[in-house]
């Protein structure tokens, strides 16, 4: 399990719709106990989020066992008239770090 990060006072940029969103698409087999403690939310509130995203079209999963499988839907746009055109993978790519990035290995190479 991922370590409970310090809290967080004040003002963000980013909503915890984007950052559960971004947690999945890092890892579509993410258990909703490790998103709540890199998003620093409860577990009941990123269910809730993850029950928003899929009634909106934004998120589906399967159940595999005792894991879910979550699969988003990319080219979904986004919900705010300011952001009229983009879709999720636009976010996405701004939110989710490439591989090479988290591995420190340059990309192209395993």
């Amino acid at each position: 399990m991922v370590g409970v990060p310090a809290p967080h006072t004040g003002w963000t940029f980013i909503t915890s719709h984007a950052r559960v969103l971004a947690a999945i698409a890092d890892n579509p087999n993410v258990r909703v106990r490790d998103i709540a403690a890199r998003c620093r939310l409860t577990e009941r509130a990123v269910a809730r989020i993850i029950a928003d995203l899929e009634q909106d079209g934004y998120l589906s999963h399967t159940r595999e066992g005792r894991t879910n499988t979550y699969r988003i839907d990319p080219d979904r746009v986004l919900r705010h008239p300011a952001e009229a055109g983009l879709t999720v993978a636009s976010l996405l790519s701004l939110l989710v770090q490439d591989e090479s990035e988290r591995t420190g290995t340059p990309s192209g190479q395993v």
